[in-house]
């Protein structure tokens, strides 16, 4: 019995010394002591009780409305351009070829002498996607050799399909395959909801990525043959989801004046040809990036759709600039093409993009201050939109706020339009893009630099990832 008990008693030892080892504190660790301390801070207070009760029934974005900041923002603006009406990208990413063919609406407008007119952005989206499947798979043949685990080829792995893009993009696009109207394409239920096409393409990619990795020995001239065969099965799923584009279509309309027109046979080349007669090679895109150096320029890999076309290339240049020149186009009645990080103290139901409208540090009770420069760094801040300024109310000459074409429908902010003031200006936009005439001669300089390439996780590249 002692012999049973002693070996009993080393039993225990152990087991209670195995348990210490587990429950033993590591530098770093929440340890019992600092768990007490972090749940006595907390202080029940009554403003505390209500903010918990409110949160549990309502959405802290509503409760951080500041309704003051809202009913003090006023829809007027001293100098407006006319457009044509408000689009709806719907669930999808394709803010920037909304907001790209909003900039060559008016245009297209002015030349068929018509009251209003929208361009098929379903029939361009169906190239982009093409054009962006290809993109990868070229991608894919280039770094064959390099590992899974190396950097890029995991990023292109994790970002094979997306919708987003960028200004050079809606160029490349109109300058290859040109445009058509609305009822000549119009949007299908994937056109306006592309969750799922995304995503059971990108499986075929993958799919595809694995079979041409496997050939990794083969010629390039043998692998762009199967490669070719892939992108005829990309084809058919983007005709299944998004219709299948015209080579020619006929087309008649009524002008402003109830005239109506003899039909013509249009390819969509020649149809973009006619009615868009401004150079799109005299737009040139700036941004304002402060974690990088200004007035120097800049490309981002990989951001483009097409496999044959320049990254975006850009000059950084700092924010009081960008908006000079924003208002002297806005000023001439040239709308501004421009990214933004639209989800940052932005009330979509109003429109109202004004520092202060959301104020979270009353609710949470603590502060959530950056700076821009760190809100990039760290990646809270990024472009994550593509919208159109098309008028600005000024104090004397300078900007108080900005009138915005969104490309939300005409439910958001109003009947489709938003407000932002000057100062979210300065903390959240990105890039502009304009004719060069109204840009100073220093700056077009810049494009005569070689330019910095950087890596498509460069924070910047993210809206071509929406």
């Amino acid at each position: 019995m002692k012999q049973i008990t002693a070996i009993s008693s080393i039993v225990l030892f152990v087991v209670l010394s195995w348990c210490g080892l587990c429950f033993a504190q590591v530098d770093g660790s929440i340890t019992p002591d600092m768990l007490k301390k972090i749940q006595q801070s907390l202080k029940l207070d009554p403003p505390t009780r209500a903010i918990i009760n409110a949160v549990a029934a309502t959405s802290v974005r509503s409760i951080a409305l500041d309704h003051r900041v809202v009913s003090s923002s006023d829809t007027y603006f001293s100098h407006t351009i006319k457009t044509d009406g408000i689009t709806d990208q719907k669930n999808s990413g394709r803010c920037w070829l909304f907001a790209g063919l909003n900039i060559l609406r008016p245009v297209a407008r002015a030349s068929m002498n018509k009251k209003d007119f929208e361009f098929s952005e379903n029939y361009l989206f169906f190239y982009d996607k093409l054009e962006k499947a290809n993109l990868f798979l070229e991608a894919v043949i280039r770094t064959r050799e390099k590992s899974l685990e190396d950097r890029d080829v995991d990023w292109l792995l994790k970002n094979s399909f997306p919708d987003g893009g960028q200004w050079n993009m809606v160029v490349a696009l109109v300058q290859k395959y040109g445009a058509v109207p609305s009822e000549v394409m119009p949007e299908t239920e994937s056109s306006d909801n592309t969750g799922f096409m995304n995503a059971i393409i990108a499986k075929k990619l993958h799919q595809d990525a694995a079979a041409l990795r496997a050939m990794r020995n083969a010629s390039e001239e043998k692998l762009r043959q199967v490669k070719t065969e892939m992108l005829a099965d990309v084809y058919r799923m983007l005709a299944i989801h998004l219709g299948v584009p015209p080579a020619t279509f006929e087309w008649r309309y009524e002008d402003k004046d109830g005239k109506l027109t003899a039909p013509v046979t249009y390819t969509p080349e020649e149809f973009y040809r006619k009615f868009i007669n401004i150079n799109l090679g005299d737009y040139v895109c700036l941004y304002s990036v402060p974690t990088h150096e200004f007035n120097k320029l800049y490309q981002i890999q990989y951001d483009r759709d097409f496999f044959d076309q320049p990254n975006m290339t850009f000059a950084n240049i700092p924010i009081d600039r960008m908006k000079e020149f924003t208002l002297k186009s806005v000023l001439a009645n040239d709308p501004v093409w421009f990214g933004c990080d639209v989800g940052k103290e932005t009330d979509t139901k109003t429109g109202v993009m004004r520092i202060g409208v959301y104020d979270y540090e009353s609710i949470y009770g603590v502060p959530l201050g950056m700076s821009k420069a760190d809100r990039v760094a760290y990646q809270e801040s990024v472009p994550s939109h593509a919208m159109v300024f098309i008028g600005v109310d000024l104090a004397g000459s300078k900007p108080q706020k900005w009138l915005v074409e969104n490309s939300w429908g005409t439910k958001a902010g109003k009947e489709g339009t938003f407000v932002m003031y000057d100062k979210w200006y300065d903390e959240y936009m990105f890039a502009v893009v304009l004719n060069k005439k109204y840009v100073a001669t220093d700056v077009l300089g810049i494009f005569e630099q070689k330019p910095t390439v950087l890596p498509p996780w460069d924070p910047m590249f993210a809206m071509w990832l929406n």
